[in-house]
């Protein structure tokens, strides 16, 4: 008789408490910068340069920009919210305990990151591009996606919660504990790589079509 599996681990996530922040000045938002303990409130500007910035237990609230280079960035104890940024690129960054909330993000290159305790909430994303990423302990929770690209990542305590993705490439990833009941899928690419992964009985049915294409079974009625 095949054991039961137990159920996946959560993602252990602490919430980030931002006190006594000080004002953050648009103007030092740029690439190299060591910034600590500010609160950056209403910037609107064309493009934001943080690129290899390092940003420790700050907020970022009423984004506006065209672009936003975070690219070898390291986020930590960061809050992000309310912010609209139609192209973001954050090219092997490195995030630990940040928060990602009312955000409305279009095309995010943030391939090659590594993402600790990371938690994104009610954001509107579009194409999220973390290939080859490492992300440990990761929730997403009622955001709509247009596509998540996991393909060669490593993904360990990642769950969903509430979330519509409208596609989702796993392809030759690494998944442990990885929580994909709170997701409706539309379409979903990588069924080779799915072990490690934990889904619904009603996801499995919805699957099971190309299930069984994957792995050369017809089935006749």
């Amino acid at each position: 008789m095949a054991r039961p599996r137990s159920a996946p681990e959560r993602p252990s996530i602490d919430p980030v408490d931002l006190r006594d922040l000080g004002p953050g000045d648009a103007a030092a938002l740029v690439a190299d910068a060591d910034l600590e303990g500010l609160a950056f409130d209403g910037v609107s500007t064309d493009v934001v340069d943080l690129a290899h910035a390092r940003l420790y237990e700050s907020r970022l609230s009423g984004l506006r920009a065209d672009q936003v280079d975070l690219g070898n960035a390291t986020l930590v104890g960061c809050v992000v919210e309310r912010a609209d940024v139609p192209v973001v690129r954050g090219v092997r960054g490195s995030w630990r305990d940040v928060t990602v909330r009312n955000a409305r993000l279009g095309s995010a290159e943030l391939y090659e990151s590594t993402w600790r305790g990371v938690d994104v909430a009610d954001c509107r994303l579009g194409y999220i591009n973390l290939r080859g990423a490492t992300l440990d302990d990761l929730r997403f929770t009622d955001c709509v996606i247009d596509e998540l690209d996991l393909v060669g990542a490593t993904a360990t305590r990642v769950a969903f919660h509430g979330v519509r993705v409208r596609r989702l490439d796993v392809q030759g990833s690494t998944l442990r504990h990885v929580d994909l009941r709170g997701a409706a899928i539309e379409e979903l690419s990588g069924l080779g790589s799915l072990a490690g992964a934990t889904i619904s009985p009603e996801q499995l049915a919805d699957l099971a079509p190309a299930l069984a294409a994957h792995l050369g079974i017809t089935v006749v009625g």
